[in-house]
């Protein structure tokens, strides 16, 4: 959507800020502010290949490197400018840079044991980790854990990094292929139809007595069904557990990040109260991916009918909001774009369905 209203070479430019704030070890940013907003809060990163901006990076963590190889597969998709994958910054060229992405994930992520990509323990896809009162860092008091979101976003990047330079597919397609299994065999709940949360490293930050298996987790199900994890007959299992989830919570969409929300001070940051942000918030940033998954699979009825409180809010709120309440509230940013963009193409993927249906 962003190369429909910008002028792609401005989106291209963005892609390259992350790329010179990348770290030596590989890691990439979440994202940068001009240098002259830096204000504290954050431990800013500063490089003399970006003379403009300050990155910021919330180590919890595990998607930032798989997101920004998704974007570039998405821009170079929507422009065809396959130039840039040779194009150099600081000398590296872009794939390489792509594959130093993959690397620190490899060498500082991976858990051997398992097979899979570990991160601080956070709410479904959130960047909050219960152990502190903001929670976006790592320290000695994280409870490593291994969840389905990081591990799908890392599927899905290895996927369109191997459409993208497919002479490097004998590299890492075996490591997609390898995700995808052990993802199956340790996160998928096959008596209960759903991923289980966390799969702890070295113990969980919540009570012995807490029974954190019953919570589903709608994000992280709506990014494995995009990775290609789920059946048919699973997906419309997931879709029924979401549903089924709204009506008993009162949430107004699937966009429900999970169900049961995590209780009250089970995260010192007091924005992770119950249906509060990522825990049991709203967020069509998410729910409309599964929207867009559910086309995908052949269940378009189903799509069109559980997008409808999506739109209506955006049209009673005049805005896209980030999240919103269990009473449908609007909260965060009135203009952000992570949710305008699934929407849009929730809708042109509908719209394109219903085109085809009328041949």
């Amino acid at each position: 959507m962003s190369c429909e209203v910008y002028e792609p070479e401005q989106i291209k430019e963005n892609l390259r800020v992350f790329f010179r704030l990348q770290g030596d070890d590989g890691n990439i940013v979440d994202g940068f502010i001009p240098k002259e907003k830096v204000q504290g809060g954050y431990d800013y990163r500063f490089t003399k290949l970006e003379p403009a901006y300050a990155g910021h990076k919330n180590t919890v963590e595990t998607d930032q490197e798989s997101s920004l190889v998704q974007a570039i597969y998405k821009y170079i998709h929507k422009t065809g400018d396959r130039a840039f994958l040779k194009e150099t910054i600081g000398g590296i060229s872009v794939v390489q840079r792509m594959e130093r992405a993959f690397d620190f994930l490899m060498n500082h992520r991976f858990n051997k044991r398992y097979g899979l990509l570990w991160g601080a323990t956070t709410a479904d896809w959130g960047d909050v980790q219960p152990e502190h009162d903001w929670g976006v860092y790592l320290t000695d008091s994280t409870h490593q854990a291994i969840d389905i979101y990081d591990n799908a976003m890392f599927i899905i990047a290895l996927d369109d990094f191997v459409q993208l330079v497919p002479e490097q597919s004998a590299r890492w397609q075996p490591v997609k292929d390898g995700i995808a299994a052990h993802a199956r065999q340790h996160l998928w709940d096959t008596s209960h139809q759903k991923f289980i949360p966390h799969l702890y490293l070295k113990g969980s930050p919540f009570p012995d007595d807490f029974p954190e298996d019953t919570i589903y987790y709608h994000g992280g199900t709506a990014i494995a069904i995009e990775a290609g994890l789920l059946s048919q007959e699973e997906i419309r299992a997931s879709l029924q557990h979401m549903i089924a989830n709204v009506k008993a919570s009162g949430a107004p969409s699937i966009g429900l990040t999970l169900y049961p929300p995590y209780p009250k001070g089970f995260f010192k940051n007091k924005g992770m109260y119950p249906y509060g942000y990522q825990n049991g918030g709203d967020w069509t940033w998410f729910g409309a991916r599964m929207i867009q998954q559910l086309v995908k699979n052949n269940m378009s009825q189903q799509a069109y009918e559980q997008l409808l409180p999506m739109v209506k809010r955006v049209k009673d709120n005049q805005g896209f909001y980030e999240w919103y309440t269990k009473d449908n509230q609007p909260h965060g940013s009135g203009t952000f774009r992570g949710s305008a963009g699934v929407l849009y193409q929730a809708i042109q993927m509908l719209e394109q369905w219903a085109e085809q249906q009328s041949k």
